[in-house]
């Protein structure tokens, strides 16, 4: 796979970057793989929980729906 990915970044996240990595002594590569990372998991939890819902609206009834009509 190749490495080299070209992207643009606003001169605003460049200037946040700029003064992100000041404040927290983090070069611009950490701060971005950094953020990434926490996207990349926030994204697969997403696409995890989207399956199960798909997934459990096949089978599960509500409490109320399961018992209608039984008579005990």
């Amino acid at each position: 796979m190749d490495n080299d990915i070209k992207f643009t970044l606003d001169a605003e996240t460049v200037d946040k970057l700029a003064a992100f990595g000041e404040l927290l002594d983090k070069d611009v590569s950490t701060m971005i793989n950094e953020a990434l990372q926490l996207y990349f998991e926030t994204e697969e939890e997403k696409l995890a929980e989207k399956d199960s819902a798909e997934r459990d609206a096949m089978t599960n009834l509500s409490f109320d729906e399961f018992w209608d009509g039984v008579d005990i």
